[in-house]
């Protein structure tokens, strides 16, 4: 049927009639192999400065990477020595956390390579530095959620993304492992570069390992990649992770895991089909233990776990004991090679894990959160990003948003560190506020937020022993006295966040030793 003008139909004035398959009249289909494909019409490019161009990067822009190659990451000093080197500056870096092996970023500080940092936290001297007054500009914290849901809205606007991936191929589809090969650099799950990968205005991958198309299962659809960097390597496998996972023998650990199982236990809630998200740290590991022979003698399922996930955890599920994972970030080899061989396995974004935009947002499924503190006052507010000292030693990760989506909220930690009292009239630094805190757990005896009257009472009726948050402040007063205030100049250096991206409190520059 042919035609000669559509302006005459009603309601298809905005469509246009068809002018050919091709947008050149003269093109025409090839005979092509995929293989063929692979080597003529992919995105990879032959230098990390030719992507760099290509992306259009220039002053005053914002960049950003994700962590999951933590301790063992080679990609943010490679692409910033590379930046430098190009001359471009006052760059804002929007990383999802940054470690000590980021140091190198010091001298990009000092040099005017990068103005601002945006992030969950910061370790090591680079954490040292800032916290003594390096930067001009505050760094500002956000948590995973927060950070997802500033992505999302255009707050955090990310002009170009820098993404490692272990495994790519020459169309953009990219993983954390591979299953064509693994060349020895693996990190499970890409969660936190998902939100990146999908809002930034162009997307460059880093990788070692190109591995034939498709690349499936992929954490990252080529369609969210414009280049791809074929580079020696992206990370060293000992950093990223340690290939097994930390059993405590810390007598006060075990204490303190002992009673946050028999906590769990309490509640009501413990039964089958329960959810649940533990911490990565002695205590929280070895409560997934005592909590393991609580399942097994009561036969209880829990349903899921979620966020970053441990070999701990894997145990558990592949002992038939947690039915699903959701995994945002694999904490050690066994964590990555499960979510390589087990299909109720899933690697998850940081969007779908935590972001308060997001309606469905796992955390808000979440029975049970485990979680540790530097600090909890006697408000129930926690500290995980500031030191005793004052200096930035730490990150906000997903701690306020497990505690605002989760049923029951419980905090493990000593009742003192050294001579340093854990609980305090007020924390350092607020990164959770206390009216999501449920419980605190320490080795020296348990407290309930008074908002959660049914809590103390389903632990009391339990056997448990309840006191005051304030009775373990003057526990832990009497044990190590009063702490000399720590000494501040009126320059900010940091700023928290709450994870509606609120600003719920500030961080001081620590004042040098005179």
């Amino acid at each position: 049927m042919s035609f000669k003008s559509l302006e005459n139909i009603p309601h298809l004035d905005m469509l246009e009639p068809f002018k050919g398959v091709f947008c050149d009249e003269y093109a025409v289909k090839e005979l092509k192999t995929c293989h063929e494909r692979e080597m003529s019409d992919n995105k990879i490019v032959g230098s990390l400065e030719e992507a760099i161009r290509l992306c259009g990067l220039k002053d005053g822009m914002t960049i950003s990477f994700h962590h999951h190659f933590r301790n063992g990451d080679f990609v943010v000093n490679q692409v910033m020595n590379t930046i430098a080197g190009m001359g471009i500056k006052n760059l804002t870096l929007a990383a999802s956390s940054l470690i000590d092996i980021h140091k190198p970023l010091i001298e990009h500080i000092k040099n005017g390579v990068v103005r601002r940092i945006e992030t969950s936290g910061l370790r090591g001297e680079l954490a040292e530095a800032i916290s003594h007054g390096l930067m001009d500009v505050p760094v500002v914290f956000r948590s995973h959620g927060g950070r997802a849901a500033a992505i999302e809205t255009g707050l955090v606007k990310i002009d170009v993304a820098f993404l490692g991936a272990p495994s790519c191929d020459p169309f953009g589809n990219a993983n954390g492992y591979s299953r064509d090969n693994d060349k020895g650099v693996i990190c499970g799950s890409m969660g936190y570069a998902k939100s990146d990968a999908q809002y930034a205005e162009k997307v460059i991958i880093l990788t070692d390992n190109i591995v034939p198309f498709p690349n499936v299962p992929f954490g990252i659809p080529e369609s969210d990649v414009d280049y791809i960097v074929e580079t020696e390597t992206i990370g060293d496998p000992n950093g990223i992770m340690s290939g097994a996972t930390r059993f405590t023998k810390n007598p006060k650990e075990l204490l303190i895991a002992s009673l946050a199982s028999e906590v769990i236990q309490a509640t009501g809630l413990f039964r089958n089909g329960f959810s649940i998200q533990m911490g990565s740290g002695g205590a929280s590991l070895a409560t997934v233990r005592f909590l393991r022979e609580k399942m097994l003698k009561e036969k209880i399922k829990a349903s899921f776990a979620l966020g970053g996930i441990t070999g701990q955890m894997v145990a558990l599920h592949e002992e038939g004991l947690i039915k699903k994972i959701l995994d945002v970030q694999s904490f050690d080899l066994e964590a990555a090679n499960s979510l390589k061989n087990n299909r109720f396995h899933q690697q998850i974004s940081a969007s779908y894990y935590a972001s308060p935009n997001n309606d469905g947002s796992a955390v808000n499924q979440l029975d049970f959160v485990v979680l540790s503190a530097l600090e909890v006052d006697v408000d129930f507010n926690v500290n995980v990003l500031t030191g005793s000292d004052g200096v930035i030693r730490g990150a906000i990760g997903g701690h306020s948003d497990t505690a605002a989506g989760a049923s029951v909220s419980i905090i493990t930690c000593p009742l003192t560190r050294g001579r340093l009292a854990t609980i305090v009239d007020r924390v350092n630094t607020i990164v959770t506020p206390g009216k999501t805190i449920d419980i605190v757990v320490t080795d020296q005896g348990v407290a309930v937020n008074p908002l959660r009257e049914d809590l103390r009472l389903a632990l009391v009726s339990s056997g448990i022993e309840v006191c005051s948050i304030e009775h373990l402040r003057d526990k832990a007063r009497k044990l190590c006295g009063e702490s000399a205030p720590i000494r501040y100049t009126d320059k900010v250096v940091g700023i928290s966040t709450y994870r509606d991206n609120s600003v719920i409190d500030l961080i001081y520059q620590v004042e040098e030793d005179v």
